[in-house]
């Protein structure tokens, strides 16, 4: 996953098109990549939950998926078209942070025709400080279970976050970039979304998340598929 920020000069129209029609096509010629979506940002509120709110501020987010991290690895740093890649970020982008995450489909999608009718949250999520990747991972399927009672959630999938770049092609660790997951929730209005948070169960799953999160970064994005 790419999590974006497009060059200061640039309007938000013009790097949206400009992502969309030029570097979107030449990112989809990696070898072996499985499917590419981007996922503009339109809103930054937090709606619907009372949380404390991470330092990110993103304009997009990059998903791609490969069979394993090798293959991956290999797309963007050998050959002509990595190098490629890069001069075209430089020209757009202010910012680019890379992730490699492990997904977990907790409530499923439905298909194509709906999905795209619906609205769409991804969310940046710090564990609490002190406890550890470990306490992250177990208690955050705890939590999926209690997503899946809330009313309204259309699809739920967790991004747990394995390697991190904060400078694309340069692993570094936590606290360089501590982001522990992404969270992807499909709702069909913003009116759903605030309901299923305002329910019982929607109070008990924030409850929780206050047990073992110390920050969540929410954006309402549309999402493209590229490949």
């Amino acid at each position: 996953m790419g999590l974006i920020r497009k060059k200061a000069d640039w309007t938000f129209d013009d790097f949206n098109a400009y992502w969309k029609d030029k570097h979107g096509p030449l990112a989809a010629q990696a070898p072996n990549l499985r499917a590419y979506w981007q996922n503009p940002v339109v809103d930054r509120a937090q709606r619907g939950i009372d949380f404390a709110r991470g330092p990110w501020d993103f304009d997009g987010f990059s998903q791609l998926w490969f069979d394993d991290a090798t293959q991956s690895e290999r797309a963007f740093s050998d050959g002509d078209l990595a190098a490629a890649l890069i001069t075209d970020e430089h020209h757009f982008l202010g910012g680019l942070h890379i992730v490699t995450a492990e997904q977990s489909v907790v409530i499923p999608l439905p298909a194509d025709a709906q999905r795209a009718s619906l609205l769409k949250r991804i969310s940046v999520i710090r564990r609490l400080p002190g406890s550890s990747e470990d306490d992250f991972r177990r208690e955050w399927r705890v939590h999926g279970d209690l997503v899946r009672k809330m009313p309204g959630v259309s699809a739920y999938r967790q991004n747990v976050v394995t390697v991190r770049e904060r400078e694309k092609g340069k692993p570094c660790d936590y606290d360089s970039l501590p982001i522990d997951g992404i969270v992807e929730l499909w709702f069909e209005d913003a009116q759903t979304l605030q309901d299923a948070f305002a329910s019982a169960a929607g109070r008990t799953t924030m409850a929780h998340a206050k047990t073992f999160l110390g920050e969540i970064t929410a954006f309402l994005v549309d999402e493209r598929r590229v490949v």
